[in-house]
């Protein structure tokens, strides 16, 4: 999984084509198996908390690697539940910058 948390995410503009098929595959295996690619449009990945002071936490971690790597998911924040979507919106569709940042998602701590 270390491969991808090395990375920075570079500014997409625009006018390069999303990542289909077996570009797809191969990143997502650097992943957390619970992340799901979504019509290879998007990926999604909820993660669960005991509360919502836990949830609120982790949105705020995630936050900051967000910040940090210029690349922003869509965050949806419940009760004990965190869904991060995340997609590249200048191409509509993913690129490596999602791979990247979904790593280090994956790297952040889920508690406390």
């Amino acid at each position: 999984m270390g491969r991808l948390t090395e990375k920075k995410c570079v500014p997409c503009e625009g006018g390069v084509p999303p990542l289909t098929g077996e570009a797809i595959v191969e990143l997502k295996k650097e992943l957390h198996p619970d992340w799901r690619v979504v019509e290879e449009h998007h990926l999604t990945r909820t993660f669960r908390f005991p509360d919502f002071r836990s949830a609120l936490a982790f949105v705020n971690r995630v936050g900051e690697v967000a910040e940090a790597e210029g690349h922003h998911p869509d965050i949806f924040l419940s009760w004990g539940k965190v869904t991060i979507t995340l997609y590249t919106h200048a191409i509509n569709g993913l690129s490596e910058n999602d791979f990247i940042l979904a790593a280090k998602i994956d790297a952040l701590p889920t508690e406390g």
